[in-house]
Order: structure tokens, then sequence, then C-alpha cells
């Protein structure tokens, strides 16, 4: 397996495996945040097989704020993980996050944090698997301000 990162901001097998994790995107704001991403400085890194063929990727950040279950600033959060069905369980994933760590520790961040759905047992699995420990659960909440509309382009109308 060789791990790499993406040719640049629009590579189609990091498009193609971003929208496989997630699919409510579109194609226009995945290339939007893969730019973004490259710009920042993130963490990216694509999984391949012997045969050429893109099996995974990993997307990291440098958080500075607070970020849940830490204690150090600042903290590499994995943003993003996700490996193709048929390549999983053969340590795709556990490469994958093991160049996070290597560019973690590079950044000199002294943890790696990352979060998933409460509902999302699966990805609740994973992290353990690859030695992440659970620090808290949360359910967030919200309420519309009334009398305050949101507008689609503005934020505000």
């Amino acid at each position: 397996m060789k791990i790499i990162p993406p040719a640049n901001a629009t590579d189609p097998c990091w498009l193609s495996l971003r929208s496989s994790l997630w699919p409510d995107g579109t194609e226009a704001e995945h290339l939007r945040y893969m730019g973004d991403a490259l710009a920042r400085g993130h963490c990216v890194r694509l999984a391949y097989t012997p045969d050429g063929s893109a099996v995974g990727f990993v997307e990291a950040s440098q958080r500075v704020d607070y970020v849940n279950g830490t204690s150090t600033s600042p903290v590499a959060f994995l943003e993003g993980l996700y490996v193709e069905p048929a390549a999983r369980r053969k340590g795709v994933a556990r490469a994958l996050v093991a160049e996070v760590e290597r560019w973690a520790a590079a950044q000199s961040c002294s943890e790696l944090a990352s979060d998933s759905p409460i509902d999302n047992v699966a990805a609740h699995a994973a992290h353990r698997g690859l030695g992440f420990e659970e620090t808290e659960r949360v359910a967030y909440f919200r309420r519309a301000v009334p009398g305050v509309s949101v507008g689609p382009d503005t934020g505000q109308e």
C-alpha cells in the first residue's frame, strides 16, 4: 500500500473518496473544501493499493480552539477518515492515521482528537480499534430566535 498526498486540490481520487464519506455534499462543495484544506496546510493523504486503486483517505487539521476531551493546544484533529468497504480491516485506516500522527508530531501536537455522531457505533468501534479513547458524549440543541430568519446566501435577511 502506498500513502501519499493528493495530486492537487481537484484530485479525482480524493474527490471520489470524499464523496463516499460525505454523500450529501455537492461536487462543488467538496472541491471548495478540498482547496481550502490544502491552502490551510491540513494533512491530507490517500491510500493506494499496489495496482493503483485509491481505497482510502484521511484529512486532519490543527485546531487551536478548545477541543472537547483534550488538555493541550494545538490539537491535531481527524476531520475525516474513509476506507472503501472492500479494503476495510486490512490496515488501511491504521496506516492513514499513522501518517496523521507523523504530521501531528511535526506540528508539535501532543494529542490527536476526533469526533463521531453519537449513533455511529461502527465509527466508535473503528476509533477504539485505532487506539482512540472516548472522552465524552454530547447532544447539541438549537432553536430559532424569534423574528430573525436566515437567508440562503447572506446568513441573514
